[in-house]
């Protein structure tokens, strides 16, 4: 297992490669683009921009063509004009790490939102982190209390594991994640919140997380007003900041609303550049980026520490069959489908049996908790495919066993699906309330 320290160091090296000492000029603007002639810089350098008046802007490289350089600003290159130099300031994106972070709200490059002074960090590692060797990684065995008796129960999750929160807009995502961030038992919890309204920012702080689930948290927020490559940034940070703390042997919950909203920002940088487009106008480096982003999360090195990583997915329009979606499903350990129908009856949190899975449920729970949870899923699912013959009084009781149990069952596994925000459910009160519902069949 590799200690901390030498982790650092190999990141520090990869941080440190020399880049020469040159100075070059802006050539144009094009679209969201600088492009910059007569320097050397490899692609994520942090380039200054200085304009005549002395005007200075950040920019990243995001990509090169011949000898031409292509820079994204961090903000809008107003005062700008042809001739302006540029000059490297970092060879690759850095970041501040420590445990002072806990507790505060921080921007993409680790400056305070919060009004506090800014965090006095020691430890500085590149954004990237370090790749785990899937053969080191530990397994995942441990239950992961959630504190919400319908992911305990019927969608078990394990410490490592990565799920997804698929949701249009509007069906309680924030509410649910609010839950998870305050009633789940982890060591701390690290939350990104990408390319979200300001107002949203601030209301999931204050009200969905409050003062007690921020002493325990650290916030990455990037709002949808901040440039593409800002976004970005943001989420890599929150991945290394649960990196940080997993190396340290602690479990981590790993919360990023919205993956959606990170897609979006790398398409603008892609098509930026010009790469083409292709599913919904995704260009290729959106469906690599996705993926590398999932495979940092999980359990560390021979079980030490875990990330235990929650995205959050916009199905835009309701479609769950959105390529974001799609590629998601495909990368993670499961998911949990919130459904508008469920939300629309006040039924919160709203979640969708028949379309969320736990891929890891069974090497979690005892055979016995798991014949209750796949029963109890299999007749919710008959109930709700009977459901306009149940209706109409076209159904004859008696006629089908399962069905005849289903309706009956109906109201009690209704109960138990529903849950108010400020309360708390165990993981074994919740195998106690479904073994009553189950009546142990």
């Amino acid at each position: 297992m590799l200690a901390f320290d030498e982790v650092a160091r190999r990141a520090m090296q990869r941080c440190q490669s020399p880049v020469p000492e040159r100075m070059g000029t802006l050539a144009r603007v094009v679209g969201l683009t600088l492009e910059a002639k007569g320097l050397m810089a490899p692609l994520g350098s942090v380039c200054e921009v200085v304009g005549e008046d002395r005007h200075r802007v950040e920019a990243e490289v995001v990509g090169f063509q011949d000898q031409t350089l292509f820079l994204m600003p961090f903000s809008e290159p107003r005062g700008i004009g042809p001739g302006a130099r540029v000059h490297v300031i970092e060879p690759s994106a850095r970041a501040s790490l420590g445990p002072e972070l806990l507790g505060r709200v921080v921007g993409p490059r680790g400056e305070p939102l919060d009004g506090k002074p800014k965090p006095d960090c020691k430890d500085t590692l590149s954004l990237l982190g370090l790749p785990v060797n899937p053969m080191e990684r530990g397994p995942i065995h441990e239950v992961l209390d959630v504190g919400v008796k319908a992911m305990n129960g019927l969608l078990t999750m394990g410490k490592g594991q990565r799920v997804g929160l698929i949701a249009g807009s509007g069906v309680g995502k924030s509410s649910l994640l609010g839950m998870l961030t305050r009633y789940t038992k982890a060591d701390m919890v690290v939350i990104g919140l990408i390319g979200e309204r300001g107002r949203e920012v601030q209301a999931f702080i204050q009200e969905s997380l409050g003062e007690e689930g921020l002493a325990r948290s650290v916030v990455v927020a990037a709002p949808a007003n901040v440039s593409a490559i800002l976004r970005l940034k943001a989420t890599q940070y929150a991945h290394l900041i649960a990196e940080y703390f997993r190396d340290q042997g602690k479990n981590v919950l790993l919360l990023v609303d919205s993956l959606t909203r990170v897609a979006h920002a790398q398409r603008e940088i892609g098509l930026a550049v010009g790469e083409p487009p292709t599913a919904k106008g995704y260009p290729p480096s959106v469906f690599s980026l996705l993926p590398n982003l999932i495979e940092r999360a999980g359990v560390g090195r021979h079980g030490h520490g875990s990330i235990t990583a929650i995205y959050t997915v916009l199905a835009e329009n309701d479609d769950s069959n959105d390529p974001i979606v799609d590629i998601a499903r495909a990368s993670l350990d499961g998911q949990v489908m919130l459904s508008r129908a469920l939300a629309d009856a006040a039924h919160y949190p709203a979640i969708d049996l028949n379309g969320s899975v736990s891929r890891v449920i069974q090497t979690l729970v005892d055979p016995d908790a798991l014949k209750r949870a796949n029963r109890f899923r299999r007749l919710w699912a008959l109930y709700q495919q009977n459901l306009d013959l149940i209706q109409v009084g076209a159904y004859s009781p008696g006629s089908n066993p399962d069905l005849d149990e289903a309706i009956r069952l109906r109201g009690a596994m209704e109960t138990f699906l529903v849950q108010g925000m400020n309360e708390a459910i165990g993981f074994d009160e919740t195998q106690g309330m479904m073994a009553q519902v189950m009546a142990d069949r």
